[in-house]
């Protein structure tokens, strides 16, 4: 997931100046402590998301910390905002903090790209619970992260048809309108859903670029409706995803509503009001905790985060597994950012149902991952299977 990308000239080069030290401070001798970064937006409009996901790495560590470890574990947060023209900076901090030895992060895939020339510079793993946009581990992209990113997330290359397939299912004679809010995750989504739906045979009656943040959607929500569209998708996150079903709702749309995992938080039925809501679709790669976990993790779970369940919080399995990742590095010795590195490309790690996995060449999940089914009922995002 990302929000829209804001390049600044001379970036990189600036980053590799100031990174030209941080080589040889993480070869040092096995320490007694390190630190793992949790970078995401924690404040701002998608703050929802970043918080979220934080549950699940405070579990992890509060798991690893039971267990009396050699080494301690300090867990750092980071905000970007989910903002691109931020997450330079706020990668440059993490690169330059010597004590910083892996990164969790981002939630978003524009932060996360515009975050690459930082944590390649400084020799910085990452493992991302949930940037999802396919160019980030294509090995024919100029922009991937390519050999320090990772995500324990299926990719928008699996939920760009599973969108397409649930946004229309059921739904006679559909016509659908597609609509984006330009930002790479977005976009991107967008552009990986409309070939199932043209191969499917479904007619795409329209489409329309928004930029987010928006504060009026109701020229989109009469295009909307003069074109007689039956199911509208829209790509994009959750705050702006709710102000225009609310829009959609006010001009007199009565079709189906969809949405991917950007929409999959609490915060969206907030934006659009339960009303408004209740009804649509939502994909998401996001595995409830809730319904993964076993029971005692989700008693670790409350105690680590003071909440009575996972329920209503996305990514948190995805960020519980990604932030394992590293504390079984770092249970196997590995303390350096040369040695995470090595580990978290080359081992095999345990997620929270007890099954196994590892990483492919650039960064994927070996063993694949799933894209969920969900639907917004009494103010709640239920899941209802696979997408």
């Amino acid at each position: 997931m990302n929000l829209t990308t804001k390049r600044t000239l001379g970036v990189a080069a600036a980053i590799a100046l100031a990174l030209g030290t941080v080589a040889a401070t993480s070869a040092q001798a096995a320490p007694k402590s390190v630190t793992i970064a949790f970078e995401s937006p924690l404040t701002g409009s998608e703050a929802g998301l970043g918080q979220d996901e934080l549950l699940g790495a405070k579990t992890a560590l509060y798991e690893y910390n039971l267990t009396n470890p050699a080494v301690k574990v300090n867990l750092l947060t980071a905000d970007d905002q989910a903002d691109s023209s931020v997450s330079p900076g706020v990668a440059l901090g993490l690169a330059q903090n010597a004590s910083v030895i892996g990164v969790v992060g981002s939630c978003c895939s524009g932060a996360t790209k515009a975050a690459f020339p930082a944590f390649k510079a400084g020799r910085l793993t990452v493992v991302s619970p949930s940037a999802t946009n396919a160019t980030l581990t294509d090995p024919k992209s100029a922009v991937n992260g390519f050999p320090f990113f990772h995500r324990v997330a299926a990719t928008d290359a699996f939920q760009g048809p599973a969108l397409a397939r649930y946004a229309v299912k059921g739904v006679t004679s559909p016509k659908v309108y597609l609509i984006d809010d330009a930002s790479t995750y977005g976009a991107g989504l967008k552009l990986l859903t409309q070939p199932s739906l043209k191969s499917a045979g479904v007619s795409v009656v329209g489409s329309d670029t928004v930029i987010a943040p928006a504060s009026d959607y109701s020229s989109t929500a009469s295009k909307v409706v003069a074109s007689k569209a039956n199911v509208v998708v829209y790509f994009g996150y959750y705050s702006d995803a709710g102000k225009l079903k609310k829009a959609l709702d006010l001009a007199g749309y009565k079709g189906t509503f969809a949405s991917g995992d950007g929409t999959d938080d609490n915060g969206y039925i907030t934006s659009a009001g339960k009303a408004d809501a209740e009804g649509t679709l939502i994909t998401s790669q996001s595995v409830p905790f809730e319904l993964a976990a076993p029971a005692a993790v989700q008693a670790d779970f409350t105690k680590a985060t003071g909440l009575a369940s996972a329920a209503g919080h996305a990514y948190v399995t995805q960020a519980y597994n990604a932030t394992n990742v590293f504390l079984s590095c770092i249970k196997n010795g590995a303390t350096t950012r040369s040695a995470i590195q090595n580990c978290v490309a080359t081992g095999s790690f345990v997620d929270v149902t007890g099954a196994k996995f590892s990483f492919t060449r650039y960064g994927d999940i070996a063993q694949g991952a799933p894209v969920g089914a969900y639907v917004v009922k009494n103010g709640e995002i239920i899941p209802v299977g696979n997408a």
